[in-house]
């Protein structure tokens, strides 16, 4: 009996070890830019899709996922970044892929841009508000609170 109990318990732990919200996908994407000569940040909200113009850098935001939260915090973001390299007479040379891959809000050293001058962070990830679907018509308030 006793062997049957703790069998119950080990399972009922790692079913709920296992049991895991979906992450939430967002359509905004919060990055922090640092100027290393000028020492000056700057935060940007940039849609999923788009692509920042900062300095020289073109940052392209592919993707950002944040944890549910009542999981351990977590933001990250597919990010592809290119320098605007010139030709040595001032003039627009060849694009030059720095980056590509995630960058984790939590740990920015984890993967991060190396680049002489600039610095890029992900600080968050914005995630669209879903209006809760309103109760069918004929449902009393007393049921509309219950749905809630």
């Amino acid at each position: 009996m006793r062997r049957a109990i703790i069998a119950i318990g080990l399972g009922v732990f790692a079913w709920s070890n296992l049991a895991h919200a979906a992450n939430l996908t967002g359509d905004k994407v919060v990055l922090r830019a640092l100027d290393k000569v000028t020492a000056t940040t700057k935060d940007y909200t940039v849609p999923v899709g788009d692509t920042l113009r900062y300095g020289s850098l073109e940052i392209g935001v592919r993707h950002c996922e944040k944890k549910p939260p009542e999981e351990t915090p977590e933001t990250y973001a597919f990010l592809q970044i290119s320098d605007a390299r010139t030709n040595g007479s001032g003039e627009d040379g060849e694009q030059e892929t720095l980056f590509s891959g995630w960058m984790f809000a939590s740990s920015p050293a984890l993967s991060a841009l190396d680049h002489p001058v600039y610095d890029i962070w992900v600080l968050d990830c914005i995630i669209p508000y879903r209006a809760e679907p309103e109760p069918e018509e004929g449902v009393t308030d007393l049921e509309k609170s219950e749905l809630r």
